[in-house]
């Protein structure tokens, strides 16, 4: 409680002369300079390797020579920040939770602080990473990725009794992308398991050894969301996600018994999903794809809200296409804009299949 006291104090101070104040004082109950806090139930955002994403324009990449960029775009980056970012523009209640480190880490939580994502990190010795994409020669893309800290043991076990501290006011939890060296492969599981302690749902993007790891375990995700790709290394077969009858036997393969919701993206097919014992193939309209970098975690941000919401599993995936797409349109990674989130929205058909 004392954690939802501190956001909003920090919102009145920052929000004091606006219409978002004024929603602060309805939902917080100010009463006489005194916060009377309700109870908040919050979507809580897991990126345990966040980063700096530095975007460099350029209309040729030369190599062996000096390459000059006029324009350069740095934002608070890793998939779980574009999840945070995503839920807190289609004002949703939310918190960011992760690793953070030396200067960059301090830029990139004073950079969150300006976007009005509420956040609590915990703090390790080893600096925070960054992350350099080149856009360059007619759409390519050129990535630089710094590998990121190493955590060891002390700071793993830390993070995770700061993850039991945080649970109590979730009901919901979005793990998103690779963990940071130092980390065992089943870390992820031992997170899991510690939501579960709590009633918690995980809703879990990430790949390889730690995805595989995760469905072997007892205690299983709420949610996951493979590409194609994949799901063709989990089932050791390759998948054609074109064909939805096979996709549809595909997901019912024993490796992902016990897990509620598989959704899997179909690109601009939309995307196709189990939940359960029913099947839906999402349909998307075509659109004027400006960005499609971070379109993924738009999508589980939608998830994330719609389940959050407690929406209709049609409603919950109309949700996340509508995000997914928004951030397609959009050059800026991991933002959308909600004043178009009902124009998209109407136009996502779901199809029991």
């Amino acid at each position: 409680m004392a954690l939802i006291v501190r956001q909003a104090i920090q919102t009145s101070l920052k929000f004091s002369s606006s219409p978002v104040w004024i929603q602060a004082i309805k939902s917080r109950f100010f009463i006489e300079s005194t916060f009377v806090m309700e109870a908040m139930i919050m979507i809580l955002t897991v990126t345990l390797n966040p980063s700096i994403d530095v975007s460099y324009p350029l209309e040729h990449l030369a190599t062996n020579t000096v390459n000059r960029v006029k324009n350069v775009r740095k934002t608070a980056g890793g998939k779980g920040l574009n999840v945070s970012r995503v839920i807190h523009q289609m004002d949703h209640d939310i918190l960011a939770t992760g690793f953070i480190g030396g200067y960059f880490g301090q830029w990139l939580q004073h950079q969150l602080d300006n976007e009005g994502i509420p956040h609590q990190f915990l703090s390790i010795q080893a600096e925070t990473r960054s992350s350099i994409a080149i856009l360059h020669d007619n759409g390519n893309q050129t990535e630089i990725l710094e590998a990121g800290p190493t955590i060891d043991r002390k700071d793993a076990n830390k993070f995770l009794d700061h993850f039991d501290h945080l649970l109590p006011e979730a009901d919901l939890v979005t793990i998103s992308g690779s963990m940071p060296q130092g980390l065992p492969e089943t870390y992820y599981t031992l997170m899991i398991a510690h939501a579960e302690k709590h009633g918690v749902k995980v809703l879990l993007d990430t790949s390889g050894a730690t995805l595989t790891h995760a469905l072997d375990a007892p205690l299983k995700p709420f949610l996951i969301k493979p590409n194609d790709e994949e799901l063709s290394d989990l089932l050791k077969q390759h998948v054609d996600k074109n064909d939805l009858s096979t996709l549809k036997q595909d997901l019912q393969a024993p490796v992902f018994a016990g897990v509620d919701w598989v959704v899997v993206s179909l690109g601009a097919a939309g995307a196709f999903a189990k939940h359960g014992q029913n099947f839906y193939h999402a349909v998307i309209p075509k659109i004027k794809v400006v960005n499609a970098v971070g379109s993924g975690d738009a999508t589980l941000a939608g998830l994330a809200m719609g389940i959050h919401d407690k929406q209709s599993d049609q409603n919950i995936l109309k949700t996340a296409m509508t995000t997914g797409m928004l951030n397609t349109m959009q050059a800026t990674t991991g933002f959308v804009d909600p004043a178009q989130f009902q124009v998209y929205f109407d136009q996502v058909k779901i199809q029991p299949y």
